[in-house]
């Protein structure tokens, strides 16, 4: 691909190029993964530590009890890797209906029974053992350093922190772990968390046990039993991760590749399957006819997938058949080029997340994500080991006539789940590690991206830093105040129900990208971060 170095976007930002090369959304924790790497690791292992220095550099978005998923290209071959979590043995609908209402429609918000068992830890540990060069626990040395010493806090960061306080001061944990003076920190100032600085310890000299069964679990059982919770040391006991083989759909001579379900990945193919039907590069990039395909597209995969996507033991419907190139041919049939519209499922059975990525100099590329799901997850927080729990059991339905039955809560089930990594490669050779955060934002990320590098030839960083819009629901979008006004305009025309955002660290994502350039006998990567978030890029 012969990109386009001129960015016409307002940025803070330009791509760095480099053999070796981390990004993240902050500093510390690209850092963090490239120190590793100069000591000897590998991408994995680079990867591995800016997981874990995220987890205490953006906490507002992970922690140590977040889920993750993982895509990379181990030299040969790509691989995925499923670290979504399981429900504890007690959750039942009647569970839930018991405890709270007998019209409850899902699990709640916050608190311990929206805790699914964590993943992450166990992800950190299953790249290690297959893929690590250095030996585990010190991959995590740098987290730990930076928990005990703290580091001062960043702008993006301060402002998710200081927006959770209302609604999670008072969850159990919390302010002990995060309102260190009963708020958040402020800009600037220093913020420790020696607690996960034990937890970081203990999982790093056990490889994983203590928070699998041991110490770190049976202290998680110990508060849940306290708070009216019932997650079990057992539950975590029993948890594995699962190595997947990743999906794709082709594009433009390239094949995009995400996670299979439980994950949201396939509406990214779902949708670029659908704009494959179409010469998008013959519209003007930021034009109304450009970002008016690309949205409908998005609402027709939308459709599908929150209709049929959950375990996928149980969908009634396979990957395969949602991305079947004739099902698809139809789907594209339905888009109106003048008309916004709110699209129902087909049948094809006729036919606050964070991300890094990772790449080294003999080619292995790494494309990673953790999340707590909704900002600080469950805003509970074990205090003895800073165990900082996600709220993912909220995905799960309570009724089994639901829009999507198959996501019917079961003990051990794993939830719908947002968070997506990406993977692009070409005749069978890696492309690209890539990935955009944000709950829903993420496919819509993924896909906005795609089409201007592939079909306008954007160069990573421009292709981060142009205007966004959002789907939501029915005809409803968000766009970032700086799409240009008569785009705007033309897509209100067409029926798009617009609220223009002025704040774009709240709604459109942030991602992280890394390209292989040039011979690929060379190693050599351009790599890109969102200006969306603290973040930095950080090779050598």
């Amino acid at each position: 691909m012969n990109f386009n170095f001129n960015n016409p976007y307002t940025t803070t930002r330009l791509p760095v190029f480099a053999r070796n090369i981390v990004s993240t959304s902050h500093p510390l924790a690209a850092q963090a993964g490239v120190r590793i790497m100069q000591q000897g690791g590998n991408a994995v292992d680079g990867a591995i530590a800016a997981a874990a220095a995220m987890t205490i550099c953006e906490p507002v978005s992970n922690g140590l009890g977040s889920d993750s998923f993982c895509i990379l290209w181990d030299g040969k071959e790509l691989q995925g890797l499923n670290a979504s979590g399981r429900a504890p043995q007690s959750w039942t609908p009647d569970y839930f209906k018991r405890k709270y209402s007998a019209d409850a429609v899902s699990p709640p918000k916050r608190g311990f029974d929206s805790v699914t068992v964590p993943g992450a830890v166990a992800s950190w540990v299953a790249l290690s053992e297959r893929y690590g060069k250095l030996p585990f626990a010190d991959l995590l040395q740098p987290a730990i350093e930076i928990a005990e010493r703290g580091y001062l806090m960043p702008t993006v960061v301060q402002q998710k922190w200081a927006a959770a306080y209302d609604e999670l001061h008072a969850l159990p944990g919390f302010a002990q772990s995060f309102l260190p003076w009963g708020r958040a920190p402020n800009v600037g100032e220093l913020f420790q968390f020696k607690a996960a600085a034990r937890g970081l310890r203990a999982i790093a000299n056990t490889k994983g046990q203590a928070f699998y069964g041991g110490e770190i679990a049976h202290a998680i059982e110990k508060f849940s039993n306290q708070h009216n919770g019932t997650l079990k040391a057992s539950d975590f006991a029993a948890y594995q991760p699962e190595w997947v083989k990743p999906i794709g759909k082709d594009y433009r001579g390239y094949t995009l590749h995400e996670i299979p379900p439980n994950g949201q990945g396939i509406a990214a193919l779902i949708a670029l399957g659908i704009l494959d039907k179409f010469d998008v590069a013959s519209l003007a990039v930021d034009g109304v006819d450009s970002q008016h395909l690309q949205i409908e597209a998005m609402k027709l995969a939308f459709a599908d997938v929150y209709r049929y996507v959950a375990e996928p033991a149980d969908m009634s419907v396979t990957a395969a058949q949602m991305l079947d190139d004739a099902y698809l041919t139809e789907r594209a049939k339905l888009i109106d080029m003048k008309k916004a519209q709110d699209f129902g499922a087909g049948n094809p059975v006729k036919g606050g997340t964070i991300y890094l990525t990772a790449a080294d100099e003999d080619g292995m590329m790494v494309s990673f994500i953790q999340s707590n799901y909704m900002g600080f997850g469950s805003g509970c927080v074990e205090p003895d080991f800073g165990v900082s729990l996600q709220n993912r059991g909220h995905a799960f339905s309570l009724d089994p006539k639901a829009l999507n039955p198959a996501n019917l809560v079961a003990p051990g089930k794993r939830p719908f789940h947002t968070i997506i990594p990406a993977f692009l490669t070409r005749d069978g050779q890696p492309v690209m590690s890539y990935g955009v955060m944000g709950a829903n934002m993420q496919p819509q990320g993924h896909l906005q991206t795609r089409v201007r590098m592939l079909d306008y030839g954007q160069n990573p960083q421009a292709a981060c830093d142009a205007p966004r819009w959002r789907y939501n629901a029915g005809l409803e979008i968000n766009v970032e105040s700086q799409m240009a006004p008569d785009t705007v305009q033309g897509l209100a025309a067409r029926g798009h129900r617009m609220e223009i955002i002025n704040d774009n660290y709240q709604d459109f994502g942030a991602g992280q990208f890394i390209w292989r350039a040039g011979d690929p006998k060379v190693q050599g990567y351009v790599a890109a971060s969102d200006s969306r978030r603290d973040g930095q890029v950080a090779g050598y």
